[in-house]
């Protein structure tokens, strides 16, 4: 079966199988947020607890 390839576009597996993914609302309208915000909107996250299941069904871990 093949992957979904949105899925396999946003996420990354650690090195230690956890999924990593990026914050959303860092592409336009940046002026009316703050710098803080912006800051914390481009570091890498990791997928909550919750979510990592259909993600590795997506992209075909399990």
């Amino acid at each position: 079966m093949k992957t979904k390839s949105s899925a396999k576009k946003r996420f990354k597996i650690t090195g230690t199988g956890k999924i990593k993914r990026k914050h959303a609302f860092k592409s336009h309208i940046l002026t009316k947020k703050s710098k803080k915000r912006k800051l914390k909107l481009t570091h890498s996250t990791l997928v909550d607890k919750a979510d990592v299941h259909s993600i590795k069904t997506q992209l075909r871990l399990k």
